[in-house]
């Protein structure tokens, strides 16, 4: 990895939602190789998570539904990782068409702009494993049929799909990411409706009950932040990967109570306070897609790469932890 890594440096890269959760990490980590980043945010947007590198950073405030802004932010790039996403699956099913207009639209706007301005660019486009529905069978690769459930995933896949008639039929690069649950440091610790692990987290460090809904036994895939981060990477500067759709997570599931356990153990270790752990009844209306069970196959992309989580669930929970007890 280390050698592919040394020819990011040098390189023009452009972060869409360089300021949230994924975007802000991912900044760190491709400065630390010495490329060139520019982030496009919204006007406006809280800057918080990169306040200590805007000195070496870039930033074009725009609108993603507004195709002439995008143009000015993908010229010159060589990589455009594209993170700008509304994140909530409720508030997708609530305002539908918002969702269509903001997601769906600035991703056409973003190949336009690629088409004509700069069609050597390779897009990395961050999906989720939440697009094939409830799985058949797991651990789930990408052979797996597509039935999404909600507008959130309907979104993603049509985002997907976009870029492939894009490279099939104008000669865009890109490379289509699924995730499955990632957690790690600088993502927002007080919304249940965005990572939820993260959440817990916040909840135990608050002195919250941890509230697990049903028997807590539904088996989730969660990765640590940083070792997204090197797939991110890989998936940018390996030729392999090119018009490539991949199933990315740690390859290991985990039950809701395992996880809470784990939260409870390291919080009262780290921060010296109790946390207490309940089961409750899932809320009426839950979404199907949040009792599923998942495990990603990420044996495509390692066959493509070499990448492997090189962090562990246990390590990578304490970093958190301890992230936000400091922070």
């Amino acid at each position: 990895m280390g050698f592919l890594f040394s020819q990011m440096a040098g390189k023009n890269v452009l972060i869409t939602g360089g300021c949230g959760f994924l975007g802000s990490n991912l900044a760190r980590k491709i400065l630390e190789l010495d490329a060139n980043v520019t982030i496009f945010i919204s006007p406006g947007k809280n800057r918080e998570n990169l306040k200590s590198r805007e000195f070496q950073l870039k930033f074009v405030e725009g609108d993603l539904a507004k195709e002439q802004d995008v143009v000015e932010a993908v010229k010159g790039k060589d990589y455009i990782f594209h993170f700008a996403w509304q994140t909530d699956l409720k508030k997708s099913m609530l305002n539908p068409k918002e969702d269509l207009l903001s997601d769906c639209l600035g991703m056409i706007n973003l190949l336009e702009a690629c088409k004509k301005e700069n069609p050597h660019a390779k897009i990395i486009f961050t999906s989720t494993t939440t697009v094939i529905g409830l799985p058949l069978k797991i651990p789930a690769n990408e052979s797996h049929c597509e039935n999404p459930l909600s507008v959130y995933d309907v979104n993603k896949l049509m985002a997907e799909k976009y870029l492939q008639v894009y490279c099939n039929n104008f000669k865009l690069n890109f490379c289509v990411l699924r995730l499955s649950n990632v957690f790690g440091e600088w993502q927002k610790i007080d919304s249940p409706n965005r990572g939820i692990l993260n959440f817990m987290i916040g909840r135990a460090l608050r002195g919250e009950v941890l509230t697990v809904y049903g028997k807590g036994d539904f088996i989730r895939d969660y990765c640590y932040v940083q070792n997204y981060l090197d797939a991110f990477i890989l998936s940018a500067l390996s030729e392999k990967t090119n018009g490539e759709v991949y199933v990315l997570g740690s390859g290991e599931g985990r039950t809701m109570n395992e996880v809470v356990e784990k939260i409870k153990q390291i919080t009262e270790s780290l921060a010296k306070k109790e946390v207490i752990t309940e089961n409750v009844p899932f809320p009426g209306g839950e979404h199907e897609i949040n009792k599923r069970n998942f495990i990603a196959d990420c044996s495509k992309f390692r066959e493509a790469t070499g990448w492997f989580p090189k962090i562990s669930f246990d390590e990578g929970l304490k970093r958190t932890i301890e992230f936000y007890l400091k922070n």
